[in-house]
């Protein structure tokens, strides 16, 4: 796949800014043109947000960031791009000036991208020399992120042209979507202004508040849309009759008078077949059962990546799922002691989800970690250190663990955890944790650790309460007859 070998950029906005850093961070030299006195520094600013995203986006190895230049003119900054995106204000006679000049100055088969979000690239492309290389490129803020690029060609841009920057996109991380006809606004801003002008409209008659609205969107369709899309989405709400059977339910409504939008198409049968053609291509095969699964794994995935926002407090419906495990560890903390706790406590159960694989299908590394921290935190429960004693000021701290890898804990398989106290004290806590594989047994990995008990104001060791250390006591006492279970006291390496 051809990739770009330098870029330049002109206007360092909002969106030129965003541009600039995916070029960087996907290891391209960017060389820039912006006549704004500050250019330099807001630049700065959204490649430091961007260097900060990309570190939480992936642990995939980023090539070596590329070189970045601001050029003292125009043409001097378009000289040597294989690539050329100018980002300037959203003024028809501003954008067509700027493309004319960069029409002039550029080499003969640089492609040239305007970040237009609603001119039409014909009527941009009217007074250069070179239009068959003019096309737009419409990003969404912020452009490092979000992958999306609508690609418009006008009346006189090749094929070739679309052809190129269509290919030149995967490489940088992004998806590029050739809209076959130029219309206003294009694709994505006249979805997103039919929202608007009813958002409008409901504030407008007071039927919500503004954050009513947005917690409508962002608590339920806004998940949904995130990882399918809106005629996927109704595809699995037709049931296994699918796409069909939702348009023959729901057309209808269509015509009611929900909405101030009220130019409705005409959802003749002619309509209703193209869209069932087309949602049966998109599926892929894929049974109604199996999208529903998919569904539910990827809003599984957004809604623990949103439990973590916020540096860990949670956001929109992340924050609500936090809440709620919350209230369902303060509701178990009322565990009460096993009735047998002379055999390893069986402590934690679960399954291999698909966030926790890696390329294999078999469970990554630091997944072990969680579900034997996970085993420690249960154990914790057991013994009085919950929710209400961690806020307090006091918990035990995990200050070193040994995790041996047996077996492979696979995609969808369930598995378990036990727990063996193997010696406590007033403030250590020493334990050998085992996971196995639900169904036969299996061990497929141990885990030894030792955790100190804490003051977490004041950051130091101190004894733990006796209502805690009678309860980890009782059950360390009944452990000790199991004996020193195979695998504890190892250390990397080779036997001597």
């Amino acid at each position: 796949m051809t990739k770009i070998s330098k870029a330049a950029c002109i206007g360092g906005g909002v969106i030129g800014g965003g541009w600039i850093a995916r070029f960087l961070l996907a290891g391209i030299d960017v060389d820039v043109f912006d006549p704004h006195p500050e250019a330099g520094r807001i630049v700065g600013e959204v490649i430091a947000n961007a260097e900060k995203a990309y570190a939480m986006l992936t642990g995939a190895p980023l090539p070596p960031r590329g070189r970045l230049t601001f050029c003292e003119t125009l043409a001097k900054a378009v000289a040597d791009a294989d690539w050329i995106q100018e980002s300037v204000p959203e003024r028809l006679d501003l954008k067509r000036g700027v493309l004319t000049q960069i029409d002039a100055a550029a080499r003969p088969h640089a492609l040239i991208g305007s970040s237009t979000s609603g001119l039409l690239p014909t009527d941009l492309q009217r007074d250069m020399k070179h239009p068959e290389r003019l096309f737009v490129a419409h990003p969404y803020n912020p452009v490092y992120l979000l992958p999306l690029v609508e690609i418009v060609g006008g009346e006189k841009t090749s094929a070739a042209t679309i052809r190129a920057a269509m290919e030149r996109l995967p490489p940088i991380g992004m998806k590029g979507v050739h809209i076959a006809k130029e219309i206003e606004a294009f694709v994505g801003d006249r979805l997103l202004e039919a929202l608007w002008r009813e958002a409008l409209w409901l504030i407008h008659d007071d039927i919500c508040t503004v954050e009513t609205l947005d917690d409508v969107i962002r608590y339920s369709f806004g998940l949904r849309w995130a990882q399918m899309g809106l005629f996927q989405t109704y595809r699995i709400a037709g049931g296994e009759a699918g796409m069909r059977h939702f348009l023959a339910q729901f057309g209808p409504c269509l015509a009611w008078p929900w909405t101030k939008l009220t130019d409705v198409v005409d959802l003749d049968d002619a309509l209703i077949e193209k869209i069932g053609r087309q949602s049966d291509e998109q599926a892929a095969g894929l049974s109604i059962r199996e999208l529903e699964r998919i569904r539910d794994e990827n809003l599984v995935g957004i809604l623990q990546a949103l439990k973590g926002g916020d540096g860990g407090k949670g956001w929109g419906a992340g924050k609500l799922l936090k809440d709620f495990e919350q209230s369902l560890w303060v509701e178990g903390a009322g565990e009460t002691m096993p009735a047998d706790p002379s055999k390893p406590l069986r402590l934690v159960e679960t399954k291999v989800s698909p966030a926790w694989v890696d390329y294999n299908g078999h469970m990554t590394e630091h997944r072990y970690l969680q579900v034997f921290g996970d085993t420690s935190d249960a154990l914790l429960r057991l013994v009085g250190v919950d929710l209400a004693y961690v806020e307090a000021g006091h918990s035990y701290y995990t200050v070193e663990s040994h995790i041996r890898h047996l077996g492979e804990a696979k995609l969808g398989q369930a598995i378990h955890s036990a727990c063996q106290i193997l010696a406590a004290d007033e403030k250590r806590l020493h334990v050998f944790h085992t996971l196995h594989e639900t169904a036969t047994g299996e061990l497929i990995a141990t885990a030894e650790q030792m955790l100190l008990h804490v003051d977490s104001k004041a950051g130091k060791a101190v004894a733990a309460p006796a209502v805690v250390l009678d309860r980890v006591k009782a059950i360390a006492a009944s452990h000790a007859e199991l004996g020193l279970p195979e695998g504890a006291g190892r250390h990397v390496g080779q036997r001597r």
